[in-house]
C-alpha cells in the first residue's frame, strides 16, 4: 500500500510538473480605456488556461511609442486600428482583429449636471471639460471630432483640461477637479451615479480598437492563446458587459 502511495503522488508531482511546464507567461500593452475590461480578461483566461498575464496600461500612442523603442511587449490591445496597422505594416506585428468598438460618453459625477445631452456645452456653467489627450489617445481624438462636429471648439478651449490618457481623463471628472469629461463609456458602465449622455456615432469615427500579436510574441504559446481567446464567446461576454461593440 505504501508502494501504491508513493507511486499515486509521484504521478501527482509529475502531472503538476508537466502543467507548469506547458504555463507560460505573456505580457501585454493594454490601451486604458480597457483596464476594468482586461482584469477581468486576465481573471478568466489565466483560470482557463493555466498562462500568466503581466499587463501595463497607457494611452495608445504612449504604448505604440515604448513597443517602437523596443520595450518587451507580445501582444498589444490599441485604442485604434491605425498604430496596429502601422507596426503591421512595418513587419514588427501580425493578426490584426477588431476585439472591441469603444463608444464615448459625456459625463459628469453631478447626477444634475447633463440633463438635456450637448446642449450642456453650450451653456457657461462650468468651467473644466475634461479629455483624453488626443494626440496619443483616440478617445481624445474622438472627442475632438465631437466638438468640431458640433461647431464649439472657440467657446470650448479655454474650458479644456487634457488627460495623459483616457484613465486619467475620468479621474478628473470623478474628482470633481472638471464638472465634465468625454470619457469611454466602459468606464461608467457599470457605474450609476451622477449623469451622462451617449454621443451619437453620427459626431465621430467609430472607435475600432484592433489587437496584434507582436514580433515578440511569436514563438510564446501564451501569447498565440491570449489573441484565440480575445476573439471566443467568453471574453467577447465580458467586452460587451463594459458597453463596448464586438464585430
Amino acid at each position: 500500500m505504501m508502494k501504491a502511495l508513493k507511486t499515486t503522488l509521484a504521478a501527482l508531482i509529475l502531472a503538476g510538473a508537466s502543467a507548469s511546464a506547458l504555463a507560460d507567461e505573456v505580457k501585454v500593452a493594454v490601451a486604458a480605456n480597457f483596464t476594468a475590461a482586461m482584469k477581468d480578461i486576465a481573471r478568466d483566461f489565466e483560470k482557463a488556461t493555466g498562462h500568466t498575464l503581466q499587463v501595463s496600461y497607457g494611452s495608445t500612442g504612449k504604448l505604440y511609442t515604448q513597443i517602437e523603442n523596443g520595450a518587451p511587449f507580445e501582444v498589444l490591445l490599441a485604442a485604434d486600428q491605425k498604430h496596429p496597422k502601422r507596426l503591421v505594416d512595418a513587419g514588427k506585428a501580425s493578426d490584426p482583429f477588431t476585439y472591441a468598438v469603444g463608444r464615448l460618453v459625456l459625463w459628469s459625477a453631478d447626477p444634475e449636471m447633463i440633463k438635456d445631452g450637448a446642449k450642456v456645452l453650450t451653456r457657461n456653467t462650468f468651467n473644466k471639460l475634461a479629455i483624453a489627450n488626443p494626440k496619443t489617445a483616440p478617445y481624445g481624438e474622438a472627442a475632438m471630432e465631437v466638438i468640431q462636429s458640433l461647431a464649439i471648439g472657440e467657446m470650448l478651449t479655454p474650458k479644456l483640461v487634457t488627460g495623459d490618457n483616457i484613465a486619467q481623463t475620468y479621474q478628473f471628472v470623478a474628482t470633481k477637479n472638471a464638472e465634465l469629461g468625454f470619457v469611454a463609456k466602459a468606464q461608467i458602465a457599470l457605474n450609476t451615479t451622477g449623469s451622462s449622455w451617449e454621443v451619437p456615432q453620427e459626431f465621430y469615427r467609430p472607435i475600432r480598437q484592433d489587437a496584434v500579436l507582436l514580433a515578440k510574441g511569436n514563438d510564446n504559446p501564451a501569447a498565440k492563446a491570449l489573441m484565440d481567446y480575445l476573439k471566443g464567446d467568453a471574453a467577447k461576454a465580458v467586452i460587451e458587459t463594459y458597453g463596448y461593440g464586438v464585430e
